[in-house]
């Protein structure tokens, strides 16, 4: 045990190399490019002196939030080697129980005759999609379920925002989470086992999907920092943009529950919880009148499993703030 938490903790370092992790280099990098024409529209500036006080301010970097943030990163990572990584769901049996299902249903495996190129295509732009639905899936539920809220509650205390606020999670969301990824990919290769076979592959770069890939590239760590990046209401009515995300982590009750989404913008539109960065208006981070004070590691870790056995009593069931109609 002792040996598998030391090398989980001598694995994080490894984040900045993976193209699977929201802190790879690369997409940090481009997120800092990203960020240049907003600090010349934002600041009116014409030269970059102030880049770095712009990018990397201290009253965010180094504020008792993403202090917590970072603390988090490494805890969550020791408690999950420690925990739930043993029991969590894996993608094997899903994917040959849905193909079993299937062929008890529809008969044998089609296994159709396409292009290898098709077949990859296809197998690729299926995952990406389905990975993004039950993600948008997930998050509803971890916001409209007042149990599950309390856990996820733990995201959004953030007073601020930077890349790292994505590791900011209750370990039992984390479990969630780790499911829903077995989950998707289970359906996703059991139905494609079925529909072309076991010569399956994906288009990847780097090892990540190539969609997930692109999207992460085209400034995914935006969304979680305090730089204000819009990509314009018709894009964000297909794509959820940083300042879309950031909408998301608004304490303003109007924007609760909304901009769901990971990547697509299509699930919130067909949801009507959609809110394109042009109608926000000024928002600042956080839960409001909401919070639970999750102010420090201990209050992070077992206030939410208080609060959630809370809501399952009749007396003292808490109403998360409903999503108003628009």
């Amino acid at each position: 045990m002792l040996e598998q938490l030391w090398q989980s903790i001598i694995d994080l370092p490894g984040y900045l190399f993976d193209a699977n992790k929201r802190v790879y280099l690369p997409y940090l990098f481009s997120a800092i490019l990203m960020a240049i024409p907003v600090y010349f529209a934002a600041e009116q500036a014409r030269s970059g002196k102030g880049f770095l006080r712009f990018m990397f301010p201290k009253r965010v970097w180094w504020c008792q939030s993403a202090k917590l943030d970072y603390c988090l990163l490494v805890t969550n990572r020791l408690i999950k080697a420690a925990t739930f990584t043993p029991i969590v769901l894996t993608m094997v049996p899903v994917a040959l129980a849905l193909s079993s299902a299937l062929e008890a249903m529809f008969g044998p495996a089609l296994h159709l005759d396409a292009p290898e190129w098709v077949v990859v295509l296809l197998f690729t732009l299926f995952l990406f999609i389905v990975d993004d639905l039950t993600r948008f899936l997930l998050h509803l539920m971890l916001h409209k379920i007042p149990f599950l809220w309390e856990f996820h509650k733990v995201h959004h205390s953030a007073s601020v925002l930077t890349p790292f606020t994505i590791y900011r999670s209750h370990p039992i969301e984390s479990y969630l989470y780790a499911c829903r990824m077995a989950l998707t990919q289970g359906i996703v290769v059991g139905s494609g086992y079925y529909v072309f076979g076991s010569s399956l592959s994906m288009y990847d770069i780097l090892g990540a999907n190539a969609f997930v890939f692109i999207f992460n590239i085209c400034g995914a760590n935006l969304r979680h920092s305090h730089i204000w990046l819009s990509w314009g209401d018709k894009i964000e009515g297909w794509f959820i943009s940083p300042a879309q995300h950031q909408v998301h982590h608004s304490d303003n009750p109007a924007h609760f529950d909304t901009n769901l989404g990971s990547a697509l913008a299509i699930w919130d539109r067909m949801y009507g919880s959609l809110i394109k960065a042009s109608k926000a208006g000024k928002i600042t981070i956080g839960v409001g009148q909401y919070d639970a004070g999750h102010d420090t590691l201990t209050a992070i870790y077992l206030k939410p499993f208080k609060l959630a056995w809370k809501t399952l009593l009749p007396k003292n069931k808490k109403n998360h703030p409903p999503l108003k109609p628009r």
